[in-house]
């Protein structure tokens, strides 16, 4: 059986405060719907500043979406580790970790938009030793004692669920990120399918005599869009993808590798690409595919045909995995 996910950033160019509250309540509405039929992760993540409205606050709506569900899970990949004040940031965690019970994946990853930076004023230059401090401070903190935080003697509490802590990845594509997951004994989760990066992450296990795993997108993992008529759904709705395409692309320079990075210009070039892909229940069955990510929202989709998407995976998809 395939990995099944949903993701949400709430992308909305033009969207009026409104708007964004019915996109926001119809995420967590659909969440909880995806909790019910089975879908195993919700999928969110960080971006600040952006004209179009996406996603800046991914543990807030997680909170909501745990609020409204009892077994999926939630991924945040990635979170923009250097931005976060440490100790605000494992309480935010631990407290996550309570409320559902194990339930929150956190992908820390450095990003690479550099205004992001400048949005909170922190040095671009600093990004590296700012996320190892990060990630240091969480893993201390969540064991409950006393350490040293910036010269202070501190203590964190409450204390996570889930023991010794919860599940925290670094995310990138670099080898500094993988080197730095392995001498913390974290995980690792590349940005993009990087066989060569996880084998490198795999020497700096052994160098540092750490334990850790990989988790690695599929050679092939497209944003998925379920409609009975595919042609007509390009149609109709192509621009949303396009759109969003287009605004990722903005944001990566040549050197960043991305499971979903796109280089289409055009709704044509982007069906052709096959990143995002609008298929028949039919069609997704067949996919062969190890994840299966729906994107019922993608690039300010009209909230009612998110809804139609998610609604024929999950009746007419997931039933049919199995067989």
């Amino acid at each position: 059986m395939p990995v099944t996910v949903v993701r949400f950033n709430l992308v909305e160019p033009g969207a009026t405060p409104a708007s964004l509250h019915a996109r926001y309540r119809a995420a967590v509405e659909m969440a909880a719907y995806a909790d019910e039929h089975g879908i195993t992760t919700v999928q969110t993540e960080e971006h600040h500043g952006a004209a179009n409205n996406w996603l800046p606050s991914p543990f807030a709506f997680a909170a909501a979406v745990f609020g409204a569900t009892r077994n999926i899970a939630v991924t945040v990949s990635a979170i923009i580790g250097p931005l976060h004040d440490p100790l605000r940031l494992a309480e935010e965690i631990a407290v996550l970790d309570l409320l559902s019970g194990g339930r929150l994946v956190t992908v820390a990853g450095i990003g690479y938009r550099p205004e992001e930076y400048a949005l909170f004023d922190v040095e671009w230059k600093r990004r590296g030793r700012l996320q190892d401090e990060l990630l240091e401070t969480l893993l201390k903190a969540w064991t409950g004692e006393e350490f040293i935080h910036r010269g202070r003697t501190v203590r964190v509490t409450p204390r996570p669920y889930t023991q010794p802590h919860p599940l925290l990845l670094v995310g990138g594509s670099s080898k500094a990120a993988a080197r730095r997951a392995a001498r913390l004994g974290l995980p690792f989760f590349p940005s993009a399918h990087m066989p060569e990066l996880e084998a490198y992450y795999k020497e700096r296990l052994a160098e540092y005599g750490t334990e850790g795993w990989t988790m690695m997108p599929a050679a092939e993992t497209p944003l998925l869009h379920i409609a009975e008529d595919p042609d007509r759904a390009w149609a109709e709705y192509g621009h949303h993808f396009l759109h969003e395409a287009r605004t990722y692309a903005s944001w990566q320079s040549g050197d960043i590798r991305s499971a979903v990075k796109s280089a289409a210009t055009t709704v044509d070039e982007l069906r052709a690409e096959g990143v995002y892909r609008i298929l028949t229940p039919d069609e997704c069955r067949t996919q062969g595919l190890d994840s299966l990510v729906l994107h019922p929202l993608a690039g300010g989709m009209p909230l009612e045909e998110g809804r139609r998407s998610l609604r024929l995976f999950a009746e007419e998809v997931l039933p049919g995995l199995g067989d």
